[in-house]
């Protein structure tokens, strides 16, 4: 059954009772979850929850209703399963090395340890400071969704955006189907399969690129895009697997592309 990734995260300003109510209300508010798993991050200026989710399909509705939550509570939210492994890896490094886990029966638990740190953070940033010389102003940053990370620079191996026009040898597999097509586009995100057979959005497919090398690419996607047109139409599928060798197969055929050889 696939994992989904999804994280929060929240500063000194937030209220530690209501991120704490979010943590302890996971499992009301992702019904279909077939397990939880924990992981809160303390650092100094933040404290966060990872929460890898055990699902038959992607819970669309319910992860908004999180998201929604998340951000009344004063924190944002990162779909962690839609970044690159790559961008996954250094964001899970940067705020939950170190991390204590928690199982998912032990929410109130996980809630607790949240909470102490967040009041923690707030006592620190209400403590007096001595008076220093006033700085020039800072440059600040458009304000952004703070459900989106930030993507890689242009030019990284791992910015999501560039995509690459293929045709690729393809199956996906869903409960009641095993299709062979193409697919007519990749990048680092997922790709694009043009098919008449075209399982709802947030549903989880199987599937099994061959690479002109002869490698495969084998593993679960989400269905997060249905383009219906009789000539053109098909499916957009998000890769979904966190395995090491998936990612290195991966990035190494799109870099192929990048240098004209694939």
């Amino acid at each position: 059954m696939p994992v989904f990734g999804l994280a929060a995260l929240w500063n000194g300003n937030a209220s530690p009772e209501r991120a704490a109510a979010v943590v302890e209300g996971l499992g009301d508010m992702l019904p279909t979850a077939q397990s939880l798993q924990l992981v809160v991050g303390a650092r100094e200026d933040q404290a966060g929850v990872e929460v890898k989710v055990e699902a038959p399909g992607y819970p669309r509705a319910s992860v908004d209703k999180l998201a929604d939550e998340v951000k009344r509570s004063g924190g944002s939210f990162v779909e962690l399963w839609r970044l690159p492994k790559a961008e996954r890896d250094a964001f899970r490094t940067t705020t939950f090395a170190g991390g204590r886990p928690f199982g998912g029966e032990d929410r109130a638990g996980a809630a607790r340890a949240l909470a102490q740190h967040l009041t923690a953070l707030a006592t620190r940033s209400t403590a007096p400071t001595p008076v220093l010389p006033t700085p020039p102003p800072p440059v600040t940053a458009p304000e952004q969704d703070p459900r989106r990370v930030p993507q890689a620079p242009p030019g990284s191996p791992q910015r999501r955006g560039r995509r690459f026009a293929v045709r690729l040898e393809l199956e996906f597999r869903t409960e009641l189907e095993f299709v062979r097509e193409h697919a007519l586009n990749i990048s680092n995100g997922g790709l694009f399969v043009r098919t008449a057979h075209r399982p709802l959005p947030d549903s989880v497919v199987t599937v099994d690129v061959k690479l002109p090398n002869g490698e495969h690419l084998q593993g679960d996607a989400v269905v997060v895009h249905v383009l219906d047109d009789p000539y053109s139409g098909g499916v957009g599928l998000a890769f979904l697997s966190d395995d090491a060798t998936f990612a290195r197969t991966l990035d190494g055929y799109l870099a192929s592309l990048a240098g004209g050889t694939g």
